[in-house]
C-alpha cells in the first residue's frame, strides 16, 4: 500500500483515524501498531516474515545490551552490539546485493533499528520492555517504507505525551497534501517526461541535458513530497518528525546541500559513523578519511551496482575539495555562482544514479556532450521543451519557499476570509490531485526501491 492509492486515502487512512480517535487511550498505541503492520504487508505479506524476524531479534539483543550495562560489564554490551549490528547489516546486504526480492522499507527499518541499539548501548534511552512500543518504533506506517530515519530516543520521548490537537490536525493534513501534490502532480508529470526522452535512443545534446534536469526535478519532488506525506501523516496521530528535505536546490555548496537533502539519513551517518570514526576530532587526513567512508557507505547503501559507489565517491570528492582546498575561496564568491555551480554538481551526479549501470551512465554522459551525432539541438528538443516548460517553470518556483512564504503571509497575517480562501484551495488540490490518481497509473515512490 502506498500513500497516494486510492485505498490507502479513502479506506485506510479514514478508518485508522476514526479508530484512533474513539478506542481507549491505553489502546491506541497499540492499534496503530496493528495498522503499521497492516499496511506493510497489504498485498505482500510474504514480506512480513522477514520484518517479523528481524524485530524479535533486535528486541531480544536490545535487553541483552542493557541488561550487560546494568551489570556494569560495557565490553561484553560492546560485543553484543557489534553482533546484532553485523547480522542486521548482513541480512539487509543479503536481500540488497543478491538476486532474492528485497522487502520494502528493509533499507531504513534496518537503520532505524541500528539507531535504536546504538542509542541504548550509549545510553542515550534504555531499552524498550514494551513489545509494542517497539512494533510500533519499527513498523509505524508514515515511516517505515521509506523515512524519513527516526532515533529511538527522539520516539521515545513523544510516546507518552502525545496530543493531537486541531492545530496538529490540520497542520499535518495541510503537509500531507502538499506532499500529495509533489508527488502526483510535479513528479509522476516529470517522471512521464524523463521516460521520453531516455526513450529516444539517440539524442541531440540538449535534449539528453533536458532528461537529466527532468530526473533531479523529478526525484526531488518524488522524495520531498514523500517526506512531506509521511511528515504530515505523523503530526495527525500526535508525533513531530523534523523536516527532512529544505530547499537543497537553494545550497551553496555540495556539504550544505547534503545537510539539506535526506536530512534524517545523513544525520545518521553523522551519528553513528562518522562521529564514532573520529570525526572531526583528529588530524585533517583522518577526518578526509571518516568524510569519504560515510560517501562510500552512502553509495553502497543505495545500490550494489558500480554507478553508485562511483556516485558517493564523486560527492565525497567535492566536499573534501570544500572542506580542505577551497574553504577561503568559497565565500568570496557570488551566492548566486555558488548555487548554480552546486547544482550542476548534483544533476550531473544524479546521472550515475538513474543510470542502470556505470556504462550506461558514461554513455549518457556521451549523449549530453554531443557523442550521439546529432547536433546540440534538434526539433525534438524544442518539441520537449514546448511541452514542459511551464511545468519546468513551475517545477524551479517550487525549489525556492517563496509560494509557501507568499501563502503563509498571505493567511497567517490577515486571517479570517484569507483561511477560508487556504482551506478552498486545499480543497481543490486535493480534488484535482484525486482526479490525477484515477486518470493515470500510479507510478511507486523512487525511494522505495532504495
Amino acid at each position: 500500500m502506498t500513500f497516494g492509492s486510492l485505498l490507502f486515502l479513502f479506506i485506510f487512512l479514514p478508518i485508522t483515524l476514526l479508530l484512533y480517535h474513539v478506542v481507549p487511550e491505553r489502546y491506541k498505541l497499540l492499534l496503530l501498531a496493528v495498522m503499521s503492520i497492516l499496511f506493510y504487508s497489504w498485498g505482500s505479506p510474504s514480506q512480513l516474515l522477514v520484518l517479523v524476524l528481524s524485530m524479535g531479534f533486535n528486541y531480544t539483543a536490545g535487553m541483552e545490551i542493557d541488561r550487560y550495562l546494568e551489570k556494569d560489564r560495557p565490553g561484553v554490551a560492546r560485543i553484543a552490539l557489534f553482533a546484532a549490528v553485523i547480522v542486521d547489516v548482513a541480512v539487509l546486504a543479503i536481500f540488497k546485493y543478491t538476486t532474492l526480492t528485497m522487502p520494502i522499507g528493509i533499507s531504513f527499518y534496518t537503520f532505524s533499528i541500528i539507531s535504536y541499539l546504538a542509542d541504548i548501548y550509549k545510553g542515550d534511552a534504555p531499552a524498550e520492555e514494551s513489545p509494542v512500543h517497539f512494533v510500533l518504533f519499527v513498523t509505524f506506517f508514515p515511516k517505515i517504507t521509506s523515512g524519513p530515519i527516526v532515533r529511538y530516543c527522539d520516539f521515545k520521548e513523544q510516546l507518552s505525551n502525545l496530543a493531537v490537537t486541531r492545530y496538529s490536525l490540520g497542520d499535518g493534513m495541510n503537509l500531507f497534501l502538499i506532499g500529495l501534490f509533489k508527488k502526483v502532480l510535479i513528479a509522476d508529470t516529470l517522471g512521464s517526461a524523463f521516460g521520453q526522452v531516455t526513450g529516444l535512443g539517440r539524442m541531440a545534446a540538449a535534449t539528453a541535458w533536458m532528461g537529466m534536469l527532468f530526473y533531479g526535478l523529478q526525484l526531488y519532488f518524488d522524495f520531498s513530497g514523500y517526506s512531506d506525506m509521511a511528515i504530515g501523516l505523523s503530526r495527525i496521530f500526535g508525533f513531530r518528525f523534523d523536516k527532512n528535505f529544505d530547499y537543497p536546490y537553494l545550497s551553496t555548496s555540495v556539504s550544505e546541500f547534503w545537510r539539506r537533502w535526506h536530512i534524517s539519513l545523513g544525520a545518521w551517518f553523522r551519528n553513528y559513523v562518522y562521529i564514532p570514526l573520529g570525526g572531526n576530532r583528529c588530524s585533517p587526513l583522518r577526518q578526509a578519511g571518516n568524510l569519504m567512508a560515510v560517501w562510500v557507505l552512502t553509495g553502497i547503501w543505495h545500490g550494489s551496482t558500480w554507478n553508485y559507489l562511483v556516485w558517493g565517491l564523486y560527492h565525497g570528492a567535492f566536499v573534501l575539495l570544500e572542506k580542505f582546498a577551497l574553504k577561503d575561496i568559497l565565500p568570496k564568491i557570488p551566492t548566486g555562482i555558488r548555487i548554480f555551480v552546486t547544482d550542476l554538481i548534483a544533476f550531473l551526479g544524479w546521472v550515475f544514479f538513474f543510470s542502470p549501470s556505470l556504462t550506461s551512465a558514461l554513455q549518457y554522459f556521451g549523449k549530453m556532450f554531443g557523442a550521439d551525432g546529432m547536433g546540440f539541438w534538434d526539433q525534438t528538443t524544442s518539441f520537449y521543451l514546448r511541452e514542459r516548460i511551464l511545468l519546468l517553470i513551475l517545477a524551479v518556483l517550487l525549489c525556492s519557499p517563496t509560494v509557501k512564504n507568499f501563502h503563509d503571509s498571505t493567511v497567517y497575517r490577515k486571517g479570517g476570509a484569507a483561511k477560508a480562501v487556504s482551506v478552498i484551495l486545499y480543497t481543490v488540490l486535493f480534488v484535482v490531485c484525486v482526479a490525477g490518481l484515477v486518470s493515470a497509473t500510479y507510478t511507486s515512490f523512487l525511494y522505495v526501491q532504495f
